[in-house]
């Protein structure tokens, strides 16, 4: 079958007109008009995801993080940044990017984030467009910050979570908590003007985070990586689709790790 007809059934579900401006995704490398075997879903495409690929003989990738997220200089082999994509090219796997449209969507990333976390009564935190926007804000039972922290760190299989509190404030109660998957830090005005008590997003920066204390803005910093959670979704509901459409290919969910940050 044409890479097409699984990017259309996917663009029914996660159309792209819903990305933030200026955000890249959509097809990025190679063509859906080619008949394909193997779908693999990624959270990012470095040289481990390639070599998975290409050992697993993948003929379209469908990842939430774009592999061109700068300007291109060259092509040049001996590059080993620019080899992922000439390694990509040279097997002919396509490359499909979903990013800030499946943190939008309804039913999509950030929704899953708070189905994970008990996180209910939801809205979204920072509209993008009329009735549509990125990130979460919902309630939880009455918990401490750091019952809190120690959930997110359970769920999501980490070795460490990041607190923006001053010490004292591990114990404050929480109940309105406001999520964005990813790098989110720039919408904690928005979690503070709904009210939110806690914030969770990855990326802190420093100075943000004390601006956020400063405004009275407790939050967790689980780390980017936590989207990773985007490959066993999509890669469930790519294999629901595979049965409803009778599609002969084989639907892959990528192992390798590309989190370069680990804990001590």
């Amino acid at each position: 079958m044409l890479a097409s007809k699984v990017i259309e059934r996917y663009q029914a579900f996660c159309p792209p007109s819903l990305s933030m401006e200026g955000d890249v995704s959509g097809l990025q490398i190679g063509t859906l008009q080619k008949d394909i075997q193997t779908v693999m879903v990624a959270l990012d495409i470095r040289e481990t995801t390639v070599a998975e690929a290409i050992e697993k003989k993948v003929d379209l990738i469908i990842v939430k993080h774009a592999p061109i997220f700068r300007p291109i200089k060259d092509l040049v082999a001996d590059n080993l940044q620019t080899k992922i994509y000439l390694d990509l090219i040279q097997h002919d796997i396509a490359v499909y990017v979903s990013h800030t449209d499946i943190d939008v969507v309804t039913g999509g990333l950030n929704d899953w984030f708070c189905e994970a976390l008990d996180i209910t009564d939801t809205d979204y935190l920072h509209e993008t467009q009329v009735g549509q926007g990125i990130g979460r804000i919902g309630t939880v039972e009455p918990q401490t910050l750091e019952e809190l922290a120690l959930k997110v760190k359970k769920v999501f299989g980490l070795d460490a979570v990041r607190l923006v509190t001053y010490g004292h404030q591990a114990q404050q109660y929480v109940e309105r908590v406001a999520l964005c998957g990813g790098s989110g830090d720039s919408f904690y005005k928005d979690a503070l003007a709904k009210g939110a008590d806690v914030y969770i997003t990855g990326d802190i920066y420093y100075h943000t985070g004390q601006e956020m204390l400063t405004q009275g803005l407790l939050a967790i910093d689980p780390g980017h990586h936590i989207e990773v959670l985007f490959v066993e979704k999509i890669a469930q509901q790519l294999k629901e689709w595979k049965k409803e459409e009778n599609w002969d290919i084989t639907i892959e969910a990528s192992t390798v790790s590309t989190n370069p940050f680990r804990h001590l």
